[in-house]
C-alpha cells in the first residue's frame, strides 16, 4: 500500500493519499521515477496534507511539486505533519 506520493525529485514533503496515524510505518511512490520512501509517522496526518522527508530547521525551503512553497517557522522531523503550523509562505 501506498501512504504518500512524492511528485519531483526534488521534493522534501510527500502527499498522503490516506489518512496517516501516528507511529504507522508508511511506504511512499517518487511518481518521478517509481523511487519507493520508508517513513514512519510521527504524527497522525489527514488525507492529501503534506508529510516531511527529511528533518527541517526554522528558516529552511520547502519543496513540492519541484516548487518553493515557504519557509519552515518551528523545527520539523522526518514524518511530522507539515501544514500552517510550522510552514508559512515567503510573500509576507
Amino acid at each position: 500500500m501506498r501512504h504518500f506520493l512524492v511528485h519531483d525529485a526534488r521534493d522534501t514533503v510527500g502527499v498522503a493519499v490516506t489518512d496517516i496515524k501516528s507511529g504507522q510505518d508508511l511506504t511512499g511512490a517518487g511518481l518521478y521515477n517509481g523511487a519507493v520512501y520508508q517513513l514512519k509517522a510521527r504524527q497522525d496526518i489527514p488525507l492529501a496534507h503534506k508529510i516531511a522527508l527529511k528533518d527541517f530547521n526554522a528558516g529552511d525551503t520547502v519543496i513540492k511539486y519541484g516548487q518553493d512553497i515557504g519557509r519552515v517557522v518551528a523545527a520539523i522531523r522526518a514524518g511530522e505533519h507539515v501544514h500552517i503550523h510550522n510552514l508559512k509562505t515567503k510573500r509576507w
